[in-house]
């Protein structure tokens, strides 16, 4: 396997707008809407996309709503890299999520929280501080 395997996430949720303004609230970054790829199959298919640079370190990806994807209770859990995940841990408190981990040290590696936003998915915050 080669190394950083990760190129794609995508966090279903089930209220486009209430997610896509926690996200924006908790990273202070705007989200943009990406056309649906198949209507025909997917008609109801909604996608907001996170901030993407081809030249950066990490992977990008969407919110995604559809019907049959449920939010909430999955096994998969993403981490944002954060200057200090302290700091997006209160924002995500303060726009309607609420922490599950406070800021905790992980050794030489730094720094995690552990949140839930909107939708009742767990997101991981890292930094290195």
């Amino acid at each position: 396997m080669k190394a950083n395997p990760i190129v794609w996430f995508e966090i279903y949720v089930q209220d486009m707008p209430r997610a896509k303004a926690f996200y924006e609230a908790v990273f202070e970054g705007g989200l943009s809407k990406l056309p649906n790829p198949n209507p025909d199959t997917f008609p109801d298919l909604e996608m907001c996309a996170f901030p993407s640079s081809m030249e950066n370190y990490g992977a990008t990806g969407t919110l995604v709503k559809m019907a049959g994807c449920s939010s909430g209770a999955n096994s998969t859990l993403v981490y944002f890299h954060c200057e200090d995940c302290a700091v997006e841990a209160r924002r995500a408190a303060a726009s309607g999520g609420s922490i599950f981990k406070e800021k905790m040290a992980i050794g030489e590696h730094g720094y995690i929280a552990l949140v839930y936003d909107t939708e009742g998915n767990m997101i991981g915050l890292h930094s290195m501080q």
